[in-house]
């Protein structure tokens, strides 16, 4: 007979809720939102792939810094990072910001076989600057502000990280543990991963930056309809960091479109299903 798995470590007071302490000198704020401003503001969370609270903070912080003015506000996303264009996902979402069995419009061309997978790691999108195998610019994403999309821009574009910046510190540790001796000279989108940037699900030990233009671990086979990628998300392995379950997948359209799809996407499998 197999010996039972001992319990845990109990908590001091099992009948109260668990406390997170902020740093000292912090604040909490509260609103009241209206229905349809909760359900705007969760979803342009769900497409930045943060929680409400950290893109709340995200804005707060890009205002506090003067990384943004009030006229870009909306503009800003996601734990300080600033991102490219929006890459759309493969369906349609209900209410519940979960996706359902309608394909998006605009992905079309992946349903159709064309392109090819990669695996999606959860990071920070970066541009690095190759010269004779060193490294000479580190960049990150930036969206249009409000003002700008009523201009017609549409597409992010890349700033300079900033040396003195908290924000933009494990940005630029990522890009210099990273080797670039053998990397061909130019511009290089990457991943920025690590124990510090988007809570490290991968698990790694150290920082550093994987370009998406050749080496991003691509993913022969994958199927391309939404109960076929819905099974296959829920066990793919990452090709990156094995022992750990991949994000998704970004399908990559020779004509350098892309769709992707989350495993968190979908609507969880309940037991026994």
């Amino acid at each position: 007979m197999a010996e039972a798995k001992k319990r845990g470590r109990p908590r001091k007071d099992p009948t109260t809720l668990a406390r997170w302490t902020p740093p000292e000198g912090w604040s909490r704020l509260v609103a009241w939102l209206s229905p349809e401003e909760k359900k705007a503001l969760k979803r342009v969370a769900v497409e930045a792939d943060v929680p409400v609270a950290d893109l709340v903070r995200a804005l707060a912080g890009g205002l506090a810094s003067g990384v943004i003015t009030h006229e870009e506000l909306i503009g800003h996303v996601a734990k300080g990072k600033l991102v490219m264009e929006k890459i759309p996902t493969l369906f349609e979402r209900d209410d519940r910001f979960q996706v359902v069995d309608r394909p998006r419009a605009e992905c079309a061309w992946v349903f159709d076989g064309a392109g090819v997978g990669t695996e999606k790691l959860d990071g920070t999108n970066v541009r690095l600057t190759v010269r004779s195998g060193h490294l000479v610019r580190v960049e990150k994403r930036r969206n249009p502000g409000k003002a700008q999309k009523q201009q017609g821009i549409l597409d992010g574009w890349y700033v300079d990280t900033d040396e003195g910046s908290a924000e933009d510190k494990w940005i630029l540790a990522a890009a210099r543990n990273t080797d670039v001796a053998q990397w061909p000279d130019g511009e290089h989108a990457c991943e920025a991963l690590g124990p510090r940037i988007q809570g490290n699900p991968l698990a790694l030990d150290d920082h550093l930056c994987l370009p998406f233009n050749f080496q991003a671990p691509t993913v022969p086979d994958v199927p391309r309809s939404y109960q076929g990628l819905r099974d296959f998300l829920s066990t793919m392995e990452s090709k990156f960091s094995p022992g750990h379950l991949a994000e998704g997948i970004v399908f990559h359209h020779p004509d350098g479109r892309r769709a992707k799809i989350k495993r968190k996407d979908f609507p969880k499998i309940a037991a026994g299903a």
